[in-house]
C-alpha cells in the first residue's frame, strides 16, 4: 500500500499544503484554513510513524492518527478533520512531573 500523500489529505480537508520538510523518514506540510492551522506528517513506513509518536509523547498533546500519517491540530479541529479523512484521535500523555492531588 502506498503511503498517504500530504497533498491528498490536504485536498480532502479543504486546503493546499505548504510542504516544509522532505526527508527520507517523513514529509511534513502545513495547512492554513478559516478553522485554524494544522500540520500533516506522512511516513514511508509504519515504523517511522511509531517512532514519531513515541517522540511526540514526551510533549503530550492530541493527534489524529491514520495509516502512515498524523495530523497535529488544536483538539477542537480533530473531530471535524476525522470525519473527512478517517483515522483515530489519540491523546498522548507527556512525561515529567504531574500535579499532586489537592
Amino acid at each position: 500500500m502506498a503511503p498517504a500523500r500530504i497533498e491528498v489529505i490536504a485536498n480532502l480537508t479543504g486546503c493546499k499544503a505548504n510542504i516544509r520538510v522532505e526527508a527520507e523518514e517523513l514529509r511534513e506540510g502545513t495547512c492554513r484554513t478559516e478553522q485554524g492551522d494544522y500540520l500533516i506528517t506522512t511516513f514511508p513506513e509504519e515504523k517511522y510513524k511509531q517512532t514519531w509518536l513515541e517522540t511526540a509523547r514526551v510533549y503530550g498533546g492530541t493527534y489524529l492518527v491514520g495509516s502512515r500519517w498524523v495530523v497535529s491540530a488544536e483538539p477542537k479541529m480533530l473531530e471535524p478533520l476525522r470525519k473527512k479523512i478517517g483515522g483515530n484521535i489519540q491523546r498522548l500523555q507527556g512525561f515529567g512531573p504531574t500535579p499532586s492531588p489537592s
